[in-house]
């Protein structure tokens, strides 16, 4: 996706906002085969949250594969820009409105803890992606493999 489309300048504000929350983020996580989340966030308390950004009406109403990402996070959030119509939105989940500069939770979802297994799963796969991210940026001509 350009970086500068309107689902990337929402997610930049986002991951800006779940940063001032102590929140450590990584955007375009594949928590399992088939499913691709927009943002996920792990905080200062171990909570795993999934962000997944909107740009409008099309976008959202393409998604099939949202209700998939409840498995693999305690807080599932949609993420929209101030035009996007708000009451397309299922109830399931946040919502955090943002720009390219910051974000705001206006609902929080209710939470479903996930089991320890997943969890640690979750955990270890967030850490090993970012790390091998910020490998590929030291080291741009190796071929890293996820």
């Amino acid at each position: 996706m350009d970086s500068n489309s309107s689902g990337q300048r929402i997610a930049r504000g986002v991951s800006r906002h779940l940063a001032r929350l102590n929140f450590a983020s990584i955007e375009e996580f594949v928590p399992n085969r088939g499913l691709r989340v927009d943002i996920i966030a792990i905080g200062p308390k171990g909570e795993i949250w999934i962000v997944e950004c909107k740009s409008g009406r099309a976008d959202f109403m393409s998604d099939k594969k949202w209700r998939g990402y409840l498995d693999y996070c305690d807080s599932f959030f949609w993420a929209v820009d101030t035009q996007f119509p708000t009451n397309i939105l299922p109830n399931e989940g946040g919502l955090i409105i943002a720009d390219a500069f910051d974000a705001e939770i206006i609902r929080n979802p209710e939470e479903r803890p996930l089991n320890a297994a997943r969890r640690k799963k979750i955990i270890h796969k967030f850490g090993r992606d970012a790390a091998l991210r910020l490998r590929s940026f030291r080291d741009p001509d190796f071929p890293y493999g996820y």
